[in-house]
């Protein structure tokens, strides 16, 4: 028959191009979740590196104040500003703090432990995937003994 090239069919049109659109489909499948799991690995990490220097500045203003009750109020400014400075401020916020041997804290050989827990949320989760958006519990500690940080007067 002339006009017609072997192989093909009359009304038989082919995968050409079809290979195109379902690489794009498999990457766009791909890519999204990996992009996702990228920026919560990153949002995590600032998040433990906020939570570290939080319970460390938390520590060190404990240590420095001149009784317990003030050294408390003092080491929550301390965590709340490091979390700010870490572009976390509004994540909720935990202060522990515990001494060892003795009940106050600024009496000598006392070793102080801080405690700091929080928690960040998770970056690009829609509510539809959820009630709320998903969030990684972090925490810290940092232990200062007393007479490494005090006043000389």
């Amino acid at each position: 028959m002339p006009g017609v090239r072997r192989g093909h069919r009359l009304g038989d049109r082919g995968e050409e191009g079809s290979a195109l659109v379902e690489l794009v489909w498999l990457g766009l499948l791909l890519l999204v979740p990996l992009l996702w799991i990228v920026l919560s690995v990153f949002e995590v990490q600032r998040g433990a590196y906020a939570v570290s220097a939080a319970a460390r500045a938390a520590g060190r203003a404990y240590a420095l104040a001149p009784s317990d009750a003030e050294g408390r109020q003092r080491a929550e400014e301390a965590a709340r500003q490091a979390l700010r400075d870490q572009g976390i401020g509004s994540a909720p916020l935990q202060v522990e703090v515990s001494c060892t041997p003795h009940a106050d804290c600024h009496s000598g050989t006392s070793v102080i432990t801080v405690r700091i827990s929080s928690s960040v949320a998770l970056p690009v989760l829609p509510d539809a995937l959820g009630a709320e958006r998903g969030r990684f519990a972090l925490d810290a500690s940092h232990t200062v003994p007393i007479g490494q940080y005090q006043e000389v007067r």
